[in-house]
């Protein structure tokens, strides 16, 4: 049995040696692995207890990795792919959205520089735009080249 433990423990610390994953992601990782009911419960509990395992730093992760890319829509559907808390997600989700029109105008700025001239050149603009997860005010005001955030 302690074998099958350390094993399980090994593998969860290598995963979290490559970056932050969230107890559900090992869960789905790890399951595969488990020889005894409960054996994978024991390890993340323990892991999470020791500080190993914490949402808190999933969430820094991804937005440190992701909001400068991507809209707030885009990066709360990665939170919620993750296993999130709905508290967590909506705290980091709240944060993104002041900060939206700012990170929208630069990923467009990045992409096409300049406004476009016609309808289809700024429709194009926006599906891009909303694509990357931004919301729709900020994705007017960047297309429409509004400076009053």
């Amino acid at each position: 049995m302690g074998f099958e433990q350390i094993s399980l423990k090994g593998r969860a610390l290598r995963l979290l040696a490559g970056r932050e994953h969230s107890r559900a992601e090992l869960e789905k990782k790890l399951a595969a692995h488990e020889t005894e009911p409960g054996e994978m419960r024991r390890a993340l509990d323990e892991l999470q207890a020791k500080g190993f395992i914490s949402e808190q730093r999933v969430v820094e992760s991804v937005i440190h990795r992701r909001a400068a890319r991507l809209g707030a829509g885009r990066v709360k559907q990665e939170l919620q792919a993750k296993g999130i808390s709905a508290e967590a997600m909506a705290d980091a989700v709240q944060a993104l959205r002041g900060t939206e029109t700012e990170r929208a105008r630069e990923v467009w700025r990045k992409k096409f520089g300049e406004p476009a001239t016609d309808p289809a050149g700024r429709a194009k603009q926006m599906r891009f735009l909303a694509s990357r997860g931004f919301g729709a005010e900020a994705i007017r005001r960047v297309v429409q080249g509004s400076e009053d955030d």
